[in-house]
């Protein structure tokens, strides 16, 4: 089943785990936007700097530390994804009960090991 997923904290350095999950979600066949903060591409994805408007995804993916993720929970709330996946390093208690107050799955995960595993 294809899942639609934002991946937030994307970046064009293929050393970066969220360039590689860009890729693994796309080889898996996921529809996939992914939103960082310079312009780019991960294979055949662009890489926007402005939020998504269409509010219809399945999955966040956060590879963004605590620090910088409050700047996207206002965007998370209204698309109102099924799950938000914290991968590791990307942990935070608060913002994850938040997310389960708000009926909003909070997963601490490593989306390419889900991918891997045939969890995601």
């Amino acid at each position: 089943m294809s899942r639609k997923t934002l991946v937030i904290g994307a970046s064009p350095n293929p050393e970066r785990y969220a360039f590689k999950a860009v890729n693994a979600l796309r080889a898996h066949g996921h529809q996939v936007v992914a939103l960082g903060i310079r312009k780019g591409m991960i294979g055949d994805v662009p890489i926007t700097l402005v939020p998504p408007e269409d509010p219809d995804f399945d999955t966040v993916t956060l590879y963004v530390g605590a620090p910088h993720q409050e700047q996207y929970a206002g965007l998370i709330f209204r698309m109102r994804p099924k799950r938000v996946i914290f991968n590791p390093g990307t942990e935070n208690p608060a913002f994850e009960t938040r997310l389960a107050r708000a009926g909003i799955r909070a997963e601490r995960a490593c989306t390419l090991v889900l991918l891997a595993t045939n969890q995601f």
